[in-house]
């Protein structure tokens, strides 16, 4: 008996080793299971994670690219100092201050953030950037996006070249719009004139204003703005610019209004909108790249302007 229990030891031994294992085998289990990969900050997350330790310069350029990330992915170093007012120098010591080798490497990954952005839009939900039941306030942004990519859409490279051109020949420009379509009269013509082309404006059906109508000749370029109904001064201009041989750009909403009929060079803008007024974030994009066209058609002339400009 005393043998057979000597014998059964190592047996109960055993049975005792496998309980334990088993025992063990959880905790083994959990100090082999490797821990989630963090997943890597984006390029705006960086920017803002460092933000506090930059330069005013530097800080410059980091708000600069975090607001205008898409233009940031395919900029220069140079021109993206020129946005800030900057020197190129700045955006690469800014580039390795975040731990960048350079400039182009920053410039990689700002592209990778647009990119996943992009397919997020495109992928995401349902396809909109609000949900199904907008605001007001949604809709209307809703309905500014919508408008900016059908006046995209309805773009003629061959209109706008024929538009800059027009304005880069002209001796006199009057630029005509008025109610609504004022203000970005009067933008249009403070631009040009950063851009050193003389330039009078035409905002009211002042007696000042006529005046300056009637003085049309085929030295003058026209430009006008309209919305919906063509005021009669608006209407007016662009008769005389038609009868005296002036060129003329018009700028409207309506393919197919008398004053699209009347000028050289009719530029389209869509304005739909849910609110009481009238969409005009497309028509600012269309005045915007009217300027900015007219500027890179000779930058060596119009870039001395703008220092000029900005060292006063």
């Amino acid at each position: 008996m005393k043998q057979a229990a000597v014998l059964d030891a190592p047996a109960d031994k055993a049975v005792k080793n496998k309980t334990s294992a088993k025992a063990d085998s959880p905790i083994k289990a959990r100090k082999t299971v490797k821990p989630e990969a963090e997943k890597p900050l984006t390029l705006s997350e960086l920017i803002r994670s460092r933000l506090d330790g930059c330069s005013r310069a530097q800080r410059d350029v980091a708000l600069y690219i975090i607001d205008h990330l898409e233009e940031s992915a395919f900029q220069t170093a140079e021109q993206l100092a020129a946005q800030v007012q900057t020197s190129s120098s700045t955006v690469v010591r800014f580039s390795q201050a975040l731990g960048f080798e350079g400039f182009p490497e920053l410039q990689t990954a700002a592209r990778e953030e647009y990119r996943a952005e992009r397919r997020e839009q495109e992928t995401g939900g349902n396809g909109t950037l609000f949900g199904l039941d907008p605001t007001a306030a949604e809709s209307s942004v809703m309905a500014d996006q919508i408008n900016i990519e059908e006046t995209a859409r309805r773009m003629d490279r061959a209109t706008f070249d024929a538009a800059i051109e027009a304005i880069t020949g002209a001796r006199n420009i009057l630029v005509v719009g008025t109610d609504q379509m004022a203000f970005f009269a009067s933008y249009m013509r403070h631009m040009l004139m950063l851009l050193d082309h003389r330039c009078e404006l035409v905002a009211s059906p002042s007696q000042d204003s006529i005046s300056r109508v009637a003085r049309i000749d085929e030295d003058t370029l026209v430009i006008t703005f309209c919305a919906g109904r063509p005021h009669t001064i608006v209407t007016r201009a662009m008769r005389l610019a038609n009868t005296r041989g002036a060129k003329s750009i018009a700028i409207t909403d309506a393919s197919m209004s008398e004053i699209a009929k009347l000028s050289s060079h009719h530029i389209y803008y869509s304005s739909t909108s849910p609110s009481f007024v009238r969409s005009h974030t497309a028509l600012l994009g269309i005045v915007q790249g009217l300027v900015h066209g007219l500027y890179d058609s000779n930058t060596d002339v119009y870039g001395g302007r703008i220092r000029a400009y900005r060292g006063k």
